[in-house]
């Protein structure tokens, strides 16, 4: 009556960890063919790309209150709205864009130059 055993609960959350041959093999540390200099040059020159591209959009959008300061139509009062619309509405968006796609370019030359050693 009392010398029943009640066979323990388990909780299974996936297959048995005994069936390794079925699991995919872990990568090795590093891609093959590249090393730690060639590594180390891919970050530099992503770095360098990104510092790049980073001081271009600073310049080009920085140079915006400067440019709405020494706009000639921003003196007279009917054309301020539409200047201010045109240069903060309009003119960052194609150095935003021009900017990135150039960046993207950059990055994936980078690291195709790595990894077809």
């Amino acid at each position: 009556m009392g010398a029943e055993s009640v066979p323990r609960r388990e909780v299974v959350t996936g297959r048995p960890r005994t069936d390794l041959a079925g699991l995919p093999q872990p990568r090795p540390a590093s891609a093959p063919g590249t090393d730690d200099t060639a590594v180390t040059a891919l970050m530099r020159r992503q770095l360098r790309a990104a510092l790049t591209a980073t001081a271009l959009l600073a310049v080009s959008l920085g140079l915006l209150p400067v440019l709405l300061r020494v706009l000639p139509l921003a003196r007279t009062w009917p054309s301020v709205p539409l200047a201010v619309w045109l240069v903060l509405g309009v003119a960052p968006y194609p150095a935003l864009l021009c900017t990135g796609a150039w960046y993207v370019r950059r990055a994936e030359r980078n690291e195709g130059d790595v990894t077809a050693r």
